[in-house]
């Protein structure tokens, strides 16, 4: 049986991926002060006006207004920009239940993890090749005056017996320079971009590439659209292929399970799979406020595995421990690391620690 499926990313430049990354500058500048900061601080963007909000418990010195004017001129907009902060301490209700000898869930919820071998991170083809895509892109534009900081891809992948087997259809649509001709500007990504990162065994002569199918794209950023904060989730996981639990991780200290136990649920798949204990992998995790350790976990292989789910699932609880405290502990999730998941996903990058390989008895 053949099927399509597909997947987007964004460049940092996309506006709501400019609010993702002034979030987690925030929060990497809270924990590089004091590392026990409690943060859920957001950002919101349209035209030259940003508000920043939300709750923090920290001893940091923030300078929430320059931060957010830095990461806008780290990004590539050269505008001035008004910034209204409202960030208040966090509620003294949650503050109680989550702070005690044990670390705490900081809110109930649902979070999942996915893990893959369908490419070299153990992520998803379309979502992986998304994201590599819209890497480059931001690569060539940064060295190419003619393409703006804006840009989103998609990718659509065909599959044959559960299996990728083509690439059915590339999308790229990037911001750009009036001076720049359409046609200049599809030859350039599609030289500059697509070619350098596509496989082409993955490319047949039907394969259909879009560049920028609405034609002009020049008013970009927030003058183009308006950001929030986690609105990009999907892009942020599996592009689809896995469910997700509807919180957001951008902005969120680890004590807010909706990231740290996102990215546990990520460990224990990909390491299920790097050990070759089935070659697809999802875990729900489901956690209560107040509660150290979930409430549930539910682990399914898609039949990819030689293991039972239950087996699956004895095996999981005998090499991972998913309470809150173990899993800060053991990612040291405590560090300002967080800038660096912002963009192209916060999966499949080796140099992250939920994305490490161990020994899985």
């Amino acid at each position: 049986m053949k099927t399509i499926f597909t997947s987007e990313s964004v460049t940092s430049g996309h506006p709501d991926k400019i609010c993702d990354w002034v979030a987690d500058h925030i929060l990497d500048e809270a924990l590089r002060q004091d590392p026990v900061s409690k943060m859920a601080v957001e950002c919101t963007i349209k035209d030259d006006f940003i508000l920043i909000y939300g709750e923090a418990n920290t001893k940091a010195n923030i300078q929430y207004a320059q931060i957010a004017k830095d990461v806008l001129k780290k990004i590539g907009y050269e505008e001035e920009y008004e910034v209204l902060v409202k960030v208040n301490k966090q509620s003294q209700e949650i503050s109680d239940a989550v702070d005690s000898n044990i670390i705490s869930a900081g809110d109930q919820g649902i979070m999942f993890g996915y893990a893959c071998d369908e490419s070299k991170g153990y992520m998803p083809l379309a979502i992986d090749t998304a994201h590599l895509l819209a890497k480059r892109l931001e690569e060539v534009r940064k060295t190419n005056s003619n393409l703006k900081p804006d840009g989103k891809t998609q990718v659509s992948v065909e599959y044959e017996d559960d299996k990728p087997v083509r690439i059915d259809t590339i999308v790229v649509s990037t911001q750009h320079s009036k001076d720049i001709t359409q046609a200049d500007l599809k030859k350039l990504i599609m030289d500059e971009v697509i070619k350098p990162i596509v496989k082409p065994e993955m490319i047949d002569e039907n394969t259909k590439f879009l560049i920028n199918p609405s034609g002009s794209f020049v008013l970009g950023g927030s003058f183009g659209d308006s950001g929030t904060t986690g609105r990009k989730i999907v892009v942020d996981t599996y592009g689809g292929t896995a469910p997700i639990g509807g919180g957001c991780f951008s902005s969120k200290d680890p004590t807010k399970v909706d990231r740290s136990g996102a990215y546990y649920a990520r460990y224990a798949c990909k390491n299920l799979v790097a050990n070759g204990y089935c070659k697809k992998c999802q875990i729900e995790l489901a956690y209560a406020i107040g509660c150290p350790n979930p409430v549930s976990i539910n682990i399914d292989a898609f039949g990819t595995s030689k293991y039972t789910n239950e087996e699956l699932l004895e095996i999981v609880n005998r090499n991972f421990d998913f309470s809150v405290s173990n899993i800060i502990n053991e990612l040291d999730l405590r560090k300002p690391i967080y800038t660096q998941t912002t963009n192209y996903g916060h999966f499949g990058k080796p140099y992250l620690p939920w994305e490490q390989i161990k020994e899985v008895k």
